[in-house]
């Protein structure tokens, strides 16, 4: 594939990234990773201390792609029908009626996640697997394309909840959102320290990310490669001094489809070790159950993580 192949019929991925560029300062792993897994058709989970524009950047995504979208203000008193919706009965009808609730849209904030218990959690788990959600005796279809977009604060920060480890498998990635260099500051500083800028809009359309989406699941991942991704994933369950629990399949799906998204966003038509090696952290890092040695030895899991993908011979 050439840029001539990306950019042929309608508006090309980078347009979008340079969109958002243009609205965050710096975080250009974090504006690469939403790129990606929309493409990919994944979830995006988002980690790191308040004021970072996790919550910008999504909301940025979400203006530059014209679809519908819906932000959802995770608290310890949300319950499930504030997500997917609920029945109420219509006295003039004498009949149940369903209110569908903000999950319905093509990309869905999910602020601070961690702030609501594991109850609230599990009503996002049907959606974001299915694409689907069941309101009493009635199942509704989610909108195409729909990616949820979620923030969260740090596990250590007060008030925050443990994400139930069958949603964190869910999420296609999880991206660690650090604080901005000295020059990056300074350009916040420009940009933000008065009127709030627009947002970028209707830069792309669904159509566009529906194309992408089906151009990306073109680009040719050779076996070798292919199994390259299952020993590396495999590698994750091997006996670990401080890892309890390896990486699922679904790294495996999620691992070849990032590395399709990064190939296409380059204008490639094939995938290259390069783009599994890329992915590979932000696909293991929330599959992995890390345990308590780690902290008594003092050991960082993204280290961990890095041995694990050196370990692993690529073709």
């Amino acid at each position: 594939m050439n840029n001539d192949f990306v950019e042929g019929a309608g508006v090309a991925p980078k347009m979008l990234l340079e969109a958002l560029q243009a609205t965050i300062v710096g975080q250009e792993t974090t504006l690469e990773a939403l790129l990606h897994a929309l493409i990919a058709g994944g979830h995006i989970l988002l980690e790191g201390p308040p004021g970072l524009a996790k919550t910008l950047a999504c909301r940025a995504l979400a203006s530059a792609a014209a679809g519908s979208f819906k932000r959802i203000q995770f608290t310890p008193d949300l319950l499930p029908s504030d997500i997917v919706g609920t029945r109420i009965f219509d006295q003039r009808a004498g009949a149940f009626a369903t209110v569908l609730g903000p999950i319905f849209a093509n990309i869905v904030l999910a602020d601070e996640i961690n702030r609501a218990p594991a109850k609230v959690q599990s009503a996002l788990l049907e959606g974001m697997q299915e694409y689907q959600v069941t309101i009493g005796p009635e199942t509704h279809r989610l909108p195409n394309p729909f990616i949820v977009t979620a923030t969260m604060n740090p596990l250590d920060s007060e008030g925050t909840y443990a994400l139930p480890l069958a949603q964190m498998d869910r999420f296609l990635v999880k991206v660690l959102v650090g604080y901005p260099s000295v020059e990056e500051e300074g350009r916040i500083l420009e940009r933000f320290g008065g009127e709030m800028p627009a947002l970028p809009r209707d830069v792309v359309s669904m159509a566009d990310v529906m194309r992408w989406r089906a151009q990306a699941r073109a680009v040719y991942v050779e076996p070798r490669l292919s199994r390259y991704i299952v020993d590396l994933v495999s590698a994750t369950r091997a006996p670990h001094e401080y890892i309890d629990r390896g990486a699922s399949p679904r790294a495996t799906l999620a691992l070849a489809a990032l590395a399709r998204a990064r190939a296409y966003v380059d204008g490639r038509s094939f995938a290259l070790p390069d783009d599994v090696r890329a992915a590979a952290p932000a696909v293991l890092r929330h599959r992995l159950a890390f345990n308590y040695k780690t902290i008594t030895d003092r050991v960082e899991p993204e280290a961990l993580i890095g041995g694990i993908v050196a370990s692993v011979t690529a073709p």
